[in-house]
């Protein structure tokens, strides 16, 4: 987990289903088709492929697993206590210039670390900013080599919620759509048992005991051609503080005392994807 650079100012539960969407339609015609049997190198019948796993699975992973590529977990109901919930399953494109990409390809890797966060909003719902303002993150895996060989070509998307102490959350209930509801923010919202530049203090779900709360999104712009690259921590930092520090006023009982956080990324995080800061104001 990446630290995030801070600013404090004052003033004076579903079961599981077979994978389908686009990105199975989009390899079409790149592999056989998934029923297909594997051959051998003397064109006799091989191994048989490996199946996909089934979205809306459930499992009980740990944060070393969840932060892994690959996985082999078991499924459990989902009405049992779990910690990852899947959420989408696709096909990897592997095929480049008459190719096959290893599944451990930095470009494959970089497939699915884009499709899956990308995927995540739909799935949790918020609008764009309901995940950001959350403790829902997505994490993926891709088979391993010796399924890869055996002709495994799928991606799988799970949810989960960090719990602020090195560990994930229990997720219960219905996921899908719940960032849309006040109970799911209120829920899986991004808090804090304390203000953001405490070094001591935790990131928790809203759901627990917090005293600091996530409340907007800054949008950050990139420099360089292709406006990729990373303004500068003092660039990032001066594009927060004049909408945080109104996002604190307007929240506040008094607009002549109150007291806003604002956090932006690192260039570590940057680079990792988070292109975006959030103003956080204290709770009762």
């Amino acid at each position: 987990m990446l630290l995030a650079l801070v600013l404090v100012g004052c003033s004076e539960a579903e079961e599981p289903r077979s994978p389908t969407g686009a990105a199975d339609a989009d390899a079409a015609g790149q592999e056989a088709a998934p029923d297909a049997p594997a051959t051998g190198a003397s064109g006799g019948p091989g191994p048989p492929r490996p199946a996909p796993p089934a979205e809306r699975a459930c499992y009980d992973l740990d944060l070393d697993e969840a932060l892994a590529a690959t996985v082999d977990s078991p499924t459990r109901p989902c009405s049992s206590p779990h910690t990852a919930r899947t959420f989408l399953v696709g096909r990897l494109d592997r095929a480049v210039d008459g190719h096959l990409l290893a599944v451990d390809s930095d470009r494959v890797r970089t497939q699915v670390a884009s499709q899956c966060p990308a995927a995540l909003p739909d799935f949790v719902g918020g609008g764009g900013d309901g995940w950001r303002l959350s403790v829902l993150r997505a994490v993926w895996f891709t088979p391993t080599l010796s399924e890869a060989d055996a002709g495994a070509s799928w991606f799988r998307c799970d949810v989960v919620a960090p719990d602020g102490r090195g560990g994930l959350l229990p997720l219960g209930g219905r996921l899908e759509g719940t960032l849309a509801t006040p109970a799911g923010r209120d829920r899986w919202g991004l808090c804090a048992t304390g203000a953001p530049d405490d070094r001591d203090a935790r990131r928790v779900a809203c759901a627990e005991q917090h005293s600091w709360r996530a409340v907007s999104v800054v949008e950050l712009a990139g420099t360089g051609p292709d406006g990729e690259d990373y303004p500068g921590e003092q660039a990032v930092q001066e594009r927060g503080q004049e909408p945080c520090e109104q996002v604190g006023r307007d929240r506040a009982t008094d607009p002549l005392e109150f007291t806003w956080g604002y956090e932006w990324p690192s260039a570590e995080q940057w680079a990792a994807g988070q292109r975006f800061g959030r103003c956080w104001v204290p709770v009762a």
